[in-house]
């Protein structure tokens, strides 16, 4: 097996990590770098704490106003805007609890052509949270392809990972659920995302974005995509979605897989193939 350089960085709230096999030492750490970079680069851009992030221009837009955004904001909005589609409301930016009863609700659409964004009615009054960490290591992933690193594990504090190819001699990145009591069932993990959204480190701060209702199906749920934005927003949408609201949501989705755990039982939904668990032994 070759080595792995492992690189942190704080950002978003947490630590990051770039591993990369197969590479020389001060090229793995350039590298590292400049996925950290764009990291940085994204939390300028989406966070709702910054009066220069864009999100906080969106939320300054009167109806009927639009701004041009970063190509990287606008691709974000795009996901978000997809999975929201997807789980008819279960997964979204804007929260309907955060409206004041006589405030009409968000309407927002997106113009690829000049990468704007039109708030037709309502507050734009976006929290990337669910989804921000995730598509940041899929622009890491894309800037370590610029750089020829093939074989990586990107994580965004405990939430979520995006593996690129193996390390050479292995069939994967060591990538696991974690289970009551400490026990864990874990992945080879290749060309793919895991992410995880539970109440047991916060306890019961994911909002059902429908009501404004704590999370209360469920303890923790998983969701295994191809890519980390879409894995972060679907694990986060399951923690609030009934088991057929979830099944119909999911239906002939090839992008994407959940699997839940409740009471030592797996249940998977969607056509993202689950990768080969690696014996505990």
């Amino acid at each position: 097996m070759s080595a792995i350089q492992t690189f942190r960085h704080p950002a978003m709230a947490a630590e990051f990590q770039v591993r990369i096999a197969g590479e020389e030492p001060t090229y793995a750490a350039q590298a590292a770098q400049a996925a950290f970079a764009v990291t940085d680069r994204l939390h300028d851009l989406l966070s709702r704490f910054r009066d220069s992030s864009e999100i906080q221009q969106i939320a300054a837009l009167r109806p009927g106003e639009a701004l041009a955004l970063n190509e990287m904001t606008f691709a974000c909005l795009q996901i978000a805007r997809a999975v929201e589609e997807r789980t008819h409301g279960a997964f979204a930016i804007t929260a309907t609890a955060a409206r004041t009863a006589d405030e009409p609700p968000p309407h927002w659409r997106l113009e690829p052509e000049n990468l704007l964004i039109h708030g037709d009615e309502g507050r734009l009054q976006f929290d990337l949270g669910a989804i921000g960490k995730g598509y940041a290591l899929d622009r890491m992933a894309a800037e370590l392809a610029d750089w020829e690193c093939a074989a990586f594990l990107l994580v965004a504090g405990g939430s979520s990972v995006l593996a690129g190819a193996a390390p050479p001699g292995t069939a994967g990145w060591d990538a696991g659920l974690g289970l009551p009591g400490g026990v864990a069932r874990r992945f080879a993990l290749t060309h793919g995302s895991l992410s995880g959204s539970g109440i047991f480190e916060q306890g019961r701060h994911i909002l059902d974005p429908r009501t404004g209702q704590p999370a209360q199906l469920r303890d923790r749920a998983w969701a295994f995509a191809p890519t980390a934005a879409l894995s972060d927003a679907l694990s986060t949408a399951a923690m609030v979605l009934t088991d057929a609201e979830l099944a119909e949501a999911l239906a002939g989705y090839a992008e994407g897989a959940v699997v839940l755990g409740d009471g030592g039982t797996w249940r998977t939904y969607g056509g993202w193939p689950l990768p080969p668990e690696i014996s505990a032994s």
